[in-house]
């Protein structure tokens, strides 16, 4: 196999981390490059196809991806083409937005336990329940003490949801300021990316240093041994969704997952 251990990007409980240590355009696992890389994500995707029925027809994994970035980061991208073989069947995408008055009225966490997986369901959340420690934070919506106490009850949360046989795939989808820059361009340049473009992309990205700040202290207190965090170099999203399926593939590998037994088939004779 041409894929190296993409283990590394996994951050180890209590790692202080410093994005600016974590080089966005890296390929190193990969220097073959993106010619050869996209026979190697068809591979992975038969891979993932083969292991996402087998979870499918097991019924007693379940599996959560979180998926978060900076705007333009490509989260929608990682979802279309590294999960490009899982089946709709048991594969969900569910994506956090703003709270709606119902929502408002519970804690935040309320809506996101909702949506994790049943047995045998792969669920993605494109944006998720980080969003209350992110947005909140660079906009100064709630006490530095309220913050504190979030990071402990996301904790806490996604340790009950490993305890009852989740495995939880954190993935920060790291990008440059410059390859925003290049994304937000792209989408103004190409018309039919026109409709992606969004005005208050440019207002959000005059905080890009608050926002990489947050998101240090998200990647800093939130990175545990039962749902750890991968910093995933994106610039390049062909090496971002390599990483991306590798690690996923590896995680179902060591389910070590069975179909289940029937019994009474041998005595079953068609006529």
């Amino acid at each position: 196999m041409e894929i190296h251990n993409f283990e590394k990007y996994m951050l180890a409980q209590n790692t202080r981390v410093h994005l600016s240590d974590y080089d966005a355009d890296e390929t190193s696992l990969f220097p073959r490059g993106k010619k050869a890389s996209k026979k190697e994500l068809i591979r992975l995707s038969r891979d993932l196809d083969g292991l996402q029925e087998l979870l499918y027809a097991e019924h007693k994994h379940k599996i959560l991806v979180v998926l978060q970035a900076m705007d333009t980061g490509g989260k929608d991208g990682t979802v279309r083409t590294a999960y490009q073989g899982f089946n709709p069947q048991g594969f969900r995408v569910v994506s956090f937005k703003a709270p709606t008055p119902i929502e408002l009225d519970h804690d935040y966490l309320w809506r996101v336990h909702k949506q994790i997986p049943g047995k045998g369901e792969i669920t993605v959340f494109n944006r998720s329940h980080y969003e209350d420690v992110l947005l909140v934070r660079v906009h100064h919506l709630v006490p530095e003490e309220t913050l504190e106490r979030r990071y402990k009850h996301i904790n806490d949360f996604e340790r009950i949801l490993a305890d009852e046989g989740t495995t939880i795939l954190k993935f920060f989808l790291n990008i440059s300021k410059d390859e925003q820059k290049e994304r937000l361009q792209a989408r103004l340049d190409d018309k039919s990316k026109n409709w992606k473009f969004n005005p208050v992309d440019l207002k959000e990205r005059k905080s890009w240093k608050e926002y990489v700040n947050a998101y240090e202290h998200i990647l800093s207190q939130t990175s545990t041994d039962y749902a750890p965090w991968y910093v995933i170099p994106a610039n390049k999203k062909w090496y971002r969704d390599l990483a991306i399926a590798s690690i996923t593939v590896q995680a179902l590998q060591e389910l070590n997952m069975q179909y289940p037994k029937s019994s009474g088939l041998d005595d079953i004779v068609f006529k």
